[in-house]
């Protein structure tokens, strides 16, 4: 039984993180010279924050979602949901960075967070670690939303 545990923590982990892989390639090939060139909010982080922030998010999703498989008598309707938003998720940066539309990405993210809550509501039922893993990440959505906002009216 542990070893099964290890073993799915290891497949959670290793599918999160390839959404972030996606995601962080996508950033990083097409993000300059536009994204400089864009007027953002005075409440904007500096670049550096990104990587830290979503790396120790997408942690949390991993236990969050290996906690509710377990607890959950491995629940494939959960996963399922849980791999659609990531791939909204990792939607986002290739929108934002590599098509350079921050209509579409905020539109994203909406979707985004909808799938945030919903899954947050089945962890509820389930296992409350995972519910409580998975409110950082929607409040940084939600801050994410305010700075996808702002720059769509800036610029």
């Amino acid at each position: 039984m542990l070893k099964n545990k290890f073993l799915s923590f290891f497949i959670f982990a290793l599918i999160t993180y390839s959404a972030s892989f996606i995601g962080s390639i996508a950033t990083i090939t097409y993000k300059e010279p536009w994204y400089s060139t864009l007027t953002k909010a005075s409440f904007n982080p500096p670049d550096w924050l990104f990587a830290p922030v979503w790396t120790a998010l997408y942690l949390f999703m991993t236990i969050a979602i290996w906690s509710a498989w377990h607890k959950n008598y491995k629940d494939v309707n959960l996963v399922f949901y849980y791999l659609i938003h990531l791939c909204f998720n990792t939607t986002w940066s290739i929108i934002f960075f590599v098509f350079h539309n921050i209509f579409l990405a905020l539109i994203n993210l909406i979707i985004i967070i909808l799938f945030i809550m919903f899954l947050m509501m089945r962890f509820k039922k389930i296992s409350n670690l995972s519910f409580i893993l998975m409110i950082p990440y929607l409040l940084w959505c939600a801050y994410a939303l305010i700075l996808n906002s702002s720059l769509l009216i800036l610029n």
